[in-house]
């Protein structure tokens, strides 16, 4: 069984399941996945970043430079698909059986 995924991290990956981001970019889309509940510092995302590509879940898509400033780009590897996939798919089963266990306690 695989441990459970930090929200940060989930969120990283499922900003990038779409296509390849740049950092500031993903910094965006987190805040937008998590209606501005999760902000991620510039230090946080390129750490998380890092652990997440020494654990083969992204890696570098491609690097260009913009006004001078190198812009990375990270993408999902398969295993970060799957991954991902398998950590939503573990929250549907747990909200399904969190549902039906309130549904014995709440007036219909």
């Amino acid at each position: 069984m695989l441990a459970r995924m930090r929200r940060p991290s989930f969120l990283i990956l499922s900003a990038l399941a779409p296509a390849p981001l740049h950092g500031y970019a993903v910094i965006k889309e987190v805040a937008r996945l998590s209606a501005d509940q999760k902000r991620l510092a510039a230090g946080t995302l390129y750490a998380a970043l890092d652990r997440l590509s020494d654990e083969g879940l992204v890696e570098v898509d491609r690097e260009e430079t913009v006004d001078g400033r190198l812009r990375r780009y990270y993408r999902l590897t398969d295993q970060g698909i799957a991954t991902l996939a398998a950590e939503a798919e573990q929250m549907r089963r747990d909200a399904r059986m969190v549902t039906q266990r309130l549904s014995a306690v709440r007036p219909a």
